[in-house]
């Protein structure tokens, strides 16, 4: 019985316009291994749990089975605020949508698949490293709760690729709802290709905002949903300190999920500043500018929409980002520390916790882990994280008074607060780690951050020196647009 014979394919963005995309023959690597496979979440879509060398050979291009239907997507985008109008899946190919168990449908997306009419001057594939960084993050990403694609299966193989060392090409197995990316819009408006703009969005309609087709403008309509998603995500990415890295509009998905992950880094100490990306000189995607981001892209967005939709309908969708990242950022800190009410003090008593957090460069994640523990260990290991204890004491003093105010017991609100806090975060030097294990060919280490990444917010004492604060050589890692 073949791989794919329970599973449910489907073909939709093959039914656009060929002006969308070209349909390419992937280029098999040489000598292809499995690094690891993603069995839970293969299970949900009918495809076998565990690997095998029929779906090896597949996905690494030596076969090419009558399920898989290979393109690559032509679209442009701003890339650090400049308009690129030669953009592409320069490395990726779309094989088909596969049906899950829940409903939805994934697009199959083979990043590392070979050489394409967008390739520019790469050479269509991927490395390792940025192979198990992106597998590693979207699933771990899924399992905090944050919205991105997913990741199905890593590949390794000895076919060797030229970056600033030699390294060995890999693919990752990306699953996403859509790959219909901003981008995609921008090639549309700045080629004059309004009927094709049409086009696709109506294709993205009908398969991914169904409930706005029977709006009084459904176009319209769909461009809200995608600003209150994108305005969500942005909450979310700065509540858990999430940094992207390389937010252009052409990384940028229509559904408001993570996506196209590259030099991403989770914050270890707090640092509003904090760049990810070595190549981002100006700090454009810093940290703390990514909301501004996330509206200075849905406005290129919206601007590429303006042949379909009113001046004034495009404001009004615009207008809704600010008031929904604010009450989506504020809705999650207040889980974070254990807030259900809104009290007055409460701006103060954040502003405060901020500026304690980033004057001592506190380690984020562990600041709220530890302060979620208060009922079983008290206040002298948030004190400890605190370079100012002084200072650490006069905040959680004024913490603790705003407690009072609160219907929980101590010991109802931490362990709510222990569901929204993670123990666990995909850090660099944690990701770099599993790298340098698997190019020496151990992949125990992909396997292990998998596995506890999973459960995030369980305490998982077999896994405990995961949790510990960065060794200091992690503080020099630098992480590129290279992969």
């Amino acid at each position: 019985m073949s791989s794919w014979s329970s599973a449910q394919f489907s073909y939709h963005f093959h039914g656009l316009s060929e002006s969308f995309y070209r349909g390419v023959t992937p280029s098999p690597l040489s000598h292809p291994h499995w690094v690891h496979w993603n069995r839970e979440f293969a299970e949900s879509l009918q495809l076998p749990t565990e690997h095998n060398t029929e779906m090896l050979n597949a996905f690494s291009g030596i076969t090419l089975p009558e399920e898989f239907k290979p393109l690559a997507m032509k679209y442009a985008g701003h890339q650090f605020g400049y308009y690129n109008p030669d953009l592409g899946d320069g490395r990726g190919l779309l094989m088909a949508e596969i049906k899950a168990n829940d409903g939805r449908r994934y697009d199959i997306h083979v990043k590392g698949a070979g050489l394409t009419p967008f390739s520019r001057q790469g050479d269509g594939r991927a490395v390792l490293r940025s192979s198990i960084r992106e597998y590693l993050c979207s699933e771990a990403l899924h399992h905090l709760g944050i919205p991105t694609t997913r990741a199905l299966g890593l590949i390794n193989s000895e076919t060797l690729v030229y970056r600033e060392k030699t390294e060995t090409g890999a693919i990752c197995i990306r699953l996403a709802e859509s790959h219909i990316r901003f981008g995609h819009f921008e090639h549309c408006f700045y080629t004059g290709q309004h009927e094709q703009l049409k086009e696709l969005v109506e294709h993205t309609l009908r398969n991914h905002f169904p409930e706005c087709q029977q709006q009084e403008k459904p176009y319209a309509a769909m461009l809200q949903q995608v600003v209150i998603s994108t305005a969500q995500l942005f909450a979310k990415w700065n509540a858990f300190g999430f940094a992207h890295g390389v937010l252009n509009t052409d990384n940028m998905s229509i559904l408001g999920q993570t996506f196209d992950f590259g030099p991403f880094g989770f914050l270890d100490n707090y640092d509003p500043s904090f760049i990810c990306n070595h190549s981002d000189y100006q700090g454009r995607y810093s940290f703390a500018n990514q909301p501004n981001i996330g509206l200075w892209n849905l406005t290129a967005l919206a601007h590429s929409l303006s042949p379909l939709i009113e001046r004034s309908d495009l404001d009004d969708a615009l207008a809704l980002y600010e008031p929904e990242l604010n009450r989506e950022f504020s809705r999650l800190m207040r889980q974070k520390i254990g807030l259900q009410t809104k009290q007055d003090q409460d701006p103060e008593l954040f502003g405060e916790m901020f500026a304690l957090l980033a004057k001592n460069k506190v380690d984020y994640t562990r600041f709220f882990r530890q302060l979620s523990m208060l009922d079983s260990q008290g206040i002298q290991p948030v004190i400890d994280l605190v370079l100012d204890r002084e200072a650490a004491k006069i905040w959680l003093d004024q913490y603790q008074q705003r407690l009072t105010l609160e219907a929980q017991s101590d010991a109802e609100r931490c362990e709510a607060m222990r569901t929204h806090n993670p123990k666990y975060i995909l850090r660099n030097h944690l990701a770099q780690i599993a790298i340098d294990k698997a190019e020496d060919g151990d992949y125990s280490e992909v396997e292990t951050l998998f596995t506890l990444l999973q459960n995030p917010y369980d305490e998982q004492p077999e896994y405990d020196q995961y949790s510990n604060l960065p060794p200091s050589w992690a503080h020099e890692l630098e992480i590129s647009c290279s992969s």
